[in-house]
């Protein structure tokens, strides 16, 4: 099972709370976070794109690096572990996104890949006179599917003639290719989510309610195991996951309930208000999943809350889950959680034991 970290190009991380760290994004933070990362043999990183925050008492995510050219200078300052940088697909035109993509490939060869997300929060593209109307809710799959066409051509052969609906290529080109190819992951949760990630991705994430438990991340994976057989691909599921731990459970446990004594509110129902919007998809691409349902102030994701040992023992339990590739973890305190996975986590799991451990921490 690779791991991996959804390293913080946005403010405060993944934590909408007044009783989290709070801190501003910036390079020399996701440099240390990705150091790290590869020091201690972990796998990937990924930086999301976000283009308008929260607002709320925290400004939760109104402040965010760019993640194509975050990861440029990520590749820059690492020498194995693999990148992977988000495309929104109405704001990148496909053939620019091509050839960003085989720049960093340059840097860093055969580790770069790109997450490719479809838009569903309208006041992100709305700002820029981008947001192509309501009726993208329910054809933002027809849409992605076009612009993964082209990276498929472009990528492959240097050359796409494209005619779709959406797109529309005349001889375009590229070149220099991708040394190795260039990965694709998806979050394919709905019908058409899974469809087109059965047809395009390497990697889906998993994301959703009640992931809370190893276990929990099952009837996902095997959602996708499914829809990749019906293509013949071998897609691997990816999961997210924040880790919280202490020395003890009692003390994991007591970092997150002061975590959601503070919740933002005001943030959280902003968002809650733009889930909303999608009336016109049906269930089928429904942007709803992204609600967040009471106390889930990390957006959602997975947690792992517990003792060192514990954790361990849940990131165990994840390594057995058939389908499941890897997880991609976030923190409570990047700086702290990323050193404290390496050095107090990583080296107590059975299936981590080809590292060498504890590792030495650098400077």
């Amino acid at each position: 099972m690779e791991i991996g970290v959804f390293i913080p190009i946005g403010n405060n991380g993944w934590l909408i709370s007044t009783n989290a760290p709070q801190y501003k994004p910036s390079f020399e933070l996701n440099k240390y976070v990705a150091q790290k990362a590869e020091h201690y043999g972990l796998d990937l990183l990924l930086s999301m794109i976000k283009l308008r925050g929260f607002g709320g008492k925290t400004e939760f995510w109104d402040h965010n690096l760019e993640s194509f050219t975050l990861m440029a200078g990520l590749a820059a300052v690492t020498e194995r572990i693999k990148l992977f940088a988000t495309a929104p697909s109405l704001v990148l035109p496909p053939a620019i996104m091509a050839r960003m993509a085989v720049t960093i490939d340059s840097i860093a060869p055969g580790r770069f890949g790109v997450n490719l997300i479809t838009g569903w929060q309208r006041p992100e593209y709305s700002q820029m006179g981008l947001w192509p109307g309501d009726e993208h809710f329910r054809r933002r799959y027809e849409h992605l599917s076009e612009y993964a066409e082209i990276l498929r051509q472009l990528w492959s052969t240097g050359q796409s003639d494209f005619k779709g609906e959406f797109f529309q290529m005349d001889d375009c080109r590229l070149s220099p290719l991708p040394r190795q190819g260039i990965r694709m992951v998806c979050a394919g949760q709905s019908q058409a989510g899974l469809e087109f990630m059965a047809k395009y991705a390497d990697y889906n994430f998993c994301i959703g309610q009640g992931m809370n438990t190893p276990k929990a991340v099952t009837a996902m994976t095997e959602r996708v195991l499914q829809a990749a057989a019906k293509t013949g691909r071998d897609v691997a599921s990816l999961a997210l996951f924040m880790i919280i731990a202490d020395e003890t459970d009692e003390a994991a446990m007591a970092k997150w309930e002061h975590y959601k004594a503070g919740a933002d509110h005001e943030a959280i129902a902003w968002m809650a208000q733009q889930t909303s919007a999608d009336t016109r998809s049906g269930n089928d691409t429904n942007v709803r999943q992204y609600a967040l349902p009471e106390g889930a102030i990390n957006l959602n994701i997975g947690r792992l809350i517990g003792s060192y040992a514990a954790v361990a023992r849940m990131l165990d339990e994840l390594a057995e889950v058939p389908g499941l590739g890897g997880v991609m973890l976030t923190f409570d305190d990047f700086r702290a959680g990323i050193d404290a996975f390496g050095e107090r986590i990583q080296p107590l799991m059975r299936s981590r034991q080809h590292l060498r451990q504890p590792a030495e921490a650098i400077a």
